[in-house]
This record gives C-alpha cells, structure tokens and sequence, in this order.
C-alpha cells in the first residue's frame, strides 16, 4: 500500500474517508497532517510523506511544532505552502492548550504553574522572563507579562519594573518564571541572586515573591517547594 497513492487506496483506508466515517481519533498523527498538505509526490502519498516527516521528529509532535521552514522544505514535495500549513497546525495546537490551561487555572501549587507556563515557555530557543501577579488567592489579575528576552540578568530582572507592573494591576503576589533552553532545571548561581534580589525588593514593597519556577521540557525547578524563599 505504501507505494500507491491515496487515490489508489482500499476507500476505508483514505485518510479523509476514514475520518468522516471513524472520527478524527481514529486517525493517525500522519493521516490527520496528510489531510492538511492534500498531496504528495509522484511516487509517495501525502500519508507516506508525513509519516517520514513524523519519523524524523521522533514521532513526536513537540519536536515537529520546533521544525523550521528550512528543515520542513528539506523534504521532497513540502514546499513553503505546505511547510506553513504544517507549522501552522502545530502552532493552532499549541493556543487550545493554552486555551484549556486558563479555563483550569489555579496557580497555588509550583506544578500548576508549571504547566500554565510550559505552552508559552517550551519551544523557545533562548531563555526569556516572565512574572505572573496575583491576588490573594493566588489567581491571575492579568495576563502573564514577559519581561526579557535571551538571559535572566538584573538588567533584564529590573525589580523596579516588576514592583510596577504589580502596582498598576493592584496584584499582591509575584510568581517570577524563567525557561532554561539546556532542558537542565537545576538553578544557576546567578538564578540564585536574582532570586534574592527579586524577594528583598519584593518585600521592601510589601509585595510577595510566592515563587521562582525554572521550566524545562519535562520537568521543573521551584523555589518554594526547596524551601529557598
């Protein structure tokens, strides 16, 4: 079967077919983005093509949304229209699970801003800073604010701004949260000094540093849960 096209196919096995006759779930991560670039080669259905892309991603749709265009064009018969619609998808995924975390939102626990932040934080190539300001009862009195881009520093850190983001928004509790791209959780010392320095103003404020969360792929680091605020 590999070898004919789609059109070739038993009509059970026709991705499009399948899917009006089974549901979306019965089809394959291939078989859903094989409706999505309609076509193939000459020689491979569009199934046959996906399913080599989703083998070069692991399989996995996370390595597949942090594809680039270069990389996805690299494969013959995905060309800038298909490899934008691929990325596209990826990219639409990635916004109803953003979606679905605020709808369930609770941030009094480290994991639960773990994963609050992992769909903005899990992509990215290089390290950014955000801070999540709170209530009282630890919910959200506005969207999640980033503060740098490409470092965690003091100069990107500024307390000054943090204080005044959480005054302008009457929040009360800060969660600052930063990504480490090395995918290695554990602290670094200059983690450690902006941490203290983040606290100390914090407080002098009388504002509250609930937390400093480290976010990687797979896993976290809290501050809070260590004991070291």
């Amino acid at each position: 079967m590999d070898n004919l096209r789609i059109t070739d196919w038993d009509l059970a096995d026709r991705p499009r077919e399948k899917m009006m006759a089974h549901g979306a779930k019965a089809l394959s991560n291939a078989e859903l983005l094989a409706i999505l670039i309609g076509s193939g080669t000459t020689n491979e259905s569009a199934v046959d093509l996906m399913r080599k892309v989703m083998r070069a991603s692991g399989d996995s749709l996370r390595n597949l949304g942090q594809m680039t265009m270069e990389q996805l064009t690299d494969f013959k018969g995905i060309g800038q229209a298909k490899a934008v619609t691929i990325l596209a998808a990826c990219e639409l995924g990635k916004r109803r699970q953003l979606e679905e975390v605020k709808e369930r939102v609770n941030l009094a626990s480290a994991d639960s801003v773990y994963h609050f932040m992992l769909p903005r934080m899990q992509d990215l190539p290089t390290e950014e800073s955000w801070i999540l300001l709170l209530n009282h009862n630890f919910r959200l009195v506005c969207d999640p604010i980033r503060l740098s881009q490409g470092g965690l520093t003091e100069t990107a850190v500024d307390v000054r701004i943090i204080v005044r983001h959480a005054v302008l928004n009457n929040a009360t509790v800060v969660i600052l949260a930063h990504n480490h791209p090395s995918n290695n959780a554990s602290p670094s010392g200059a983690d450690d000094k902006i941490t203290r320095q983040v606290k100390d103003g914090l407080n002098f404020m009388r504002l509250h540093l609930a937390d400093h969360i480290i976010v990687t792929e797979d896993a976290y680091y809290s501050y809070q849960e260590q004991g070291r605020l």
